[in-house]
């Protein structure tokens, strides 16, 4: 390719909307380009990266076994009210009818389509395990679509579906598909960690997200140093940070706190630890009736170590709680707790609630908590002696750096990630909402035993970014750059001889099957290196008549800015070898 053949064009300034690096970047680096909220252009520059991470995807996913097809981005309602998402999606799933009134939606994801092929196609156990998978257009209505194509509205997106005929077979699957996104991110040329996750809205049972490290992530990804535990933080386990319950050595006092209300605020109060303090939240659960009408509330009160935080992801998996809850309503706390939020605890309710613990708190001896009386807390609380046992014991809180590995071989850390890949073990959710079955070798039918795996292929365009940049632009991973290498002649329109050995050099590189793209704008070096280095091509050559004259010309990589003097003569062999290290 050459410059003056393609669409090259860039900007010395970002947008005044664009947030992060990654976006600003690929805005002034002309990689995409802004039509609407979270909706892009991708212009070629931008696209040929694109093109690069779907074929080193297909080629993995290929030879894992997994097999390419397409499903339709509008979908009609049909299916997805068998799964009963229709209703359950939310406003993300964006809904449109067709001119005769019929509902559909745009796909966000393909787990309703790709079940009813299998219903229809998969009819014997003979013809198991199955892995399908496309790459396709995705739209999910987010509500604050931001940092370009790292939540975008609509995006590229992988995703891969496996069908099996019991548990054993498809953690079998599961397991290649953990294994083939491993090589896949490895082989784009990414520093990433394969946590442990929650399922979320999809379903399922087992789940691991790959993450790339970045200090811009929105998700906290926790780890130990010494083992290989890893995890999402709203399912990375914390253990209680108490050994055991101290016996009481303090008298339970009504203490005044005028007009603090927060744990910080009491413990600066009474000079004491925050570690001291017990923080309460307040919900509430609702059954309902047929037509949604709420029938009865039951009021959560939960307790928190004062410097902890609350995981609902956590919370959503307790007993009582699992179909949903929300916060209790001022209204509602006021009956059951006699006070307004700020002084509220454990002691002293006016109605009864479910209390639960988080297992540090359990364990707590002679600690501070609200006195359910506005200016006032209590001092030298204790379990048993000042107030029943916790109903429920569990695993409530977000860990926080140093707490004990759950697997017992050192403590945690935190760091920032994107999320860039998912896979789910979903089990027979979809196959029995579906009534998806197969003929297992008895001869009876029997539901599919599924598996869900996703990739975002433009986020991770944004995620390289965002770990591999500098003050100048992109550094791309060279897997996924739009050009492995330019070529800049100095002086292109001036000298024949720098002309000659720039196409000379050209035409040996695209022989050898080298990604090269040869600047032949006739531009001022510094423009020329200027855009470049905004693009982010991992390997440059300049071409210069004062060079020519010794027989040299120059080379320098993007990552470390190397110059480096070479023979007209070796320069292919090398610039090739400096590709294959």
């Amino acid at each position: 390719m050459r410059a003056s053949q393609f669409h090259l064009f860039t900007l010395k300034e970002a947008p005044s909307d664009a947030e992060v690096v990654s976006q600003k970047l690929m805005l002034r680096a002309g990689m995409i380009r802004k039509v609407a909220a979270g909706i892009y252009n991708y212009m070629p520059m931008g696209l040929r990266s694109i093109r690069k991470v779907e074929a080193i995807i297909r080629d993995e996913l290929d030879r894992a076994g997994a097999m390419e097809l397409t499903m339709p981005l509008v979908q009609p309602a049909e299916l997805w009210q068998e799964t009963g998402r229709w209703d359950k999606m939310g406003p993300e799933m964006l809904r449109i009818k067709d001119r005769h009134d019929r509902d559909f939606a745009l796909q966000p994801t393909s787990e309703e389509v790709v079940t009813d092929i299998a219903r229809q196609e998969l009819k014997s156990y003979r013809q198991l395990p199955k892995n399908f998978y496309q790459i396709q257009t995705k739209f999910r209505d987010e509500r604050r679509p931001r940092f370009g194509v790292m939540r975008g509205r609509e995006f590229l997106m992988k995703d891969g579906y496996s069908f099996d005929r019991d548990v054993d077979a498809a953690g079998r699957s599961y397991d290649a598909m953990y294994a083939a996104y491993g090589r896949i991110f490895d082989r784009i040329g990414l520093e990433y960690r394969a946590v442990a996750a929650d399922t979320g809205a999809i379903g399922g049972d087992r789940s691991h997200e790959f993450q790339v490290i970045a200090e811009t992530g929105e998700d906290a990804i926790v780890y130990c140093p010494d083992s290989d535990y890893a995890a999402n933080i709203e399912l990375a386990e914390a253990l209680a940070l108490l050994p055991g319950r101290s016996a009481a050595t303090t008298a339970l006092v009504k203490t005044p706190t005028p007009g603090k209300s927060t744990c910080g605020e009491v413990a600066e109060l009474l000079s004491v630890p925050l570690q001291t303090t017990v923080k309460s939240l307040v919900l509430a659960s609702d059954e309902t009736d047929e037509d949604g009408k709420i029938i009865k509330s039951t009021v959560w009160l939960l307790l928190v170590r004062g410097d902890h935080e609350l995981n609902e992801v956590k919370t959503g998996k307790i007993d009582g709680l699992k179909a949903g809850f929300r916060f209790a309503t001022e209204a509602e706390i006021i009956e059951h707790f006699g006070c307004k939020p700020g002084y509220l605890g454990p002691i002293g309710l006016k109605k009864p609630v479910r209390i639960i613990a988080d297992r540090t708190v359990a364990n707590m001896a002679d600690f501070i908590c609200g006195a359910n009386d506005e200016g006032f807390h209590y001092t030298g609380a204790n379990w048993g002696r000042d107030l029943p046992e916790p109903d429920v014991v569990a695993d409530i809180r977000n860990v926080v750096e140093g707490d004990p590995s759950p697997d017992g071989r050192g403590v945690l850390a935190i760091q920032r990630g994107i999320e860039v890949g998912h896979v789910f073990y979903l089990g027979t959710k979809y196959s029995q909402a579906m009534n998806a079955t197969f003929l297992d070798v008895d001869g009876k039918p029997k539901h599919f035993e599924m598996g869900c795996y996703g990739i975002g292929v433009t986020r991770i365009l944004g995620a390289a970014i965002e770990q591999n940049h500098d003050e100048r632009g992109i550094i791309w991973p060279a897997a996924i750059a739009p050009f492995e290498v330019v070529i800049c002649g100095v002086g292109w329109g001036k000298s024949e001889a720098v002309r000659d050995e720039a196409n000379r050099l050209y035409d040996t590189l695209v022989k050898a099957g080298i990604d090269v793209i040869l600047d032949d704008r006739d531009e001022r070096p510094g423009v020329m290196f200027a855009d470049w280095e905004l693009i982010g091509v991992p390997h440059r050559i300049t071409i210069g008549d004062r060079g020519l004259k010794e027989g040299i010309i120059e080379y320098q990589a993007r990552r470390d800015g190397e110059q480096i003097k070479l023979s007209t003569v070796d320069a292919a062999s090398f610039v090739a070898s400096r590709l294959r290290g």
